[in-house]
């Protein structure tokens, strides 16, 4: 384990994470290399880190216990919402066949880009879309992780997710959520349980709040 990382593992492991293939994840990934200029010693406390657009990087305990919802084997197609500066992309690419991460903004798109390049994380495509409206092409994947709020998962987002796989998103107006796992079956969506409770930013796109 990097010494550097400790401290987010037993961070990851104090909110219930126990999958040790998400943890060594955690272990594993240099959250500095992903941290805004300015911030790389604040990278390995438990707290989120401003990034453009006056947004806010997710936690990463909760980042650990978001991802751990999905139960990754390492052979899945994952479709994350929301990439960033690519922290939480690189630790889905570790525990993940491949990625595809739609960012809505193309700067912060950019700046995912450019650091996980630096890392040498090859096994993922960030895409500057509207999230909200998945990524077609590459359907169906095996789980979903949608990291901003809605009071409801995006229709396009369940129908190109494949029967059994898992979805994490949190369910609110953005500011006070159920983080949800939810598992697709022949009817839609089923709700498994709410993961935590957390603060996230509303989601922007055509199935989500009006875009600023």
């Amino acid at each position: 384990m990097q010494a550097s990382s400790g401290e987010l593992v037993l961070a990851a492991r104090a909110s219930g994470v126990t999958d040790e293939r998400v943890l060594a994840a955690v272990a594993a990934t240099p959250r500095a290399a992903f941290a805004p200029a300015g911030h790389a010693e604040a990278s390995y406390s438990d707290q989120p880190l401003p990034i453009a657009r006056g947004l806010v990087t997710t936690q990463p305990s909760l980042v650990a216990v978001m991802i751990a919802g999905l139960d990754l084997a390492g052979a899945e197609q994952v479709l994350e919402i929301g990439a960033g500066y690519g922290y939480q992309t690189a630790l889905l690419a570790r525990l993940a066949a491949q990625v595809t991460s739609i960012e809505i903004y193309s700067d912060i798109a950019a700046v995912a880009r450019r650091n996980l390049s630096r890392q040498g994380i090859a096994n993922v495509e960030v895409i500057q879309a509207d999230g909200t409206s998945g990524y077609p092409d590459r359907a169906p994947f095996d789980s979903v992780l949608v990291s901003a709020a809605h009071p409801d998962v995006p229709p396009p987002l369940i129908d190109q997710l494949r029967a059994g796989g898992r979805l994490v998103q949190p369910i609110g107006p953005g500011g006070n959520e159920d983080v949800t796992l939810f598992e697709r079956t022949a009817d839609g969506l089923r709700h498994v349980r709410v993961l935590t409770r957390a603060n996230f930013v509303p989601l922007r796109g055509k199935y989500g709040f009006a875009q600023l």
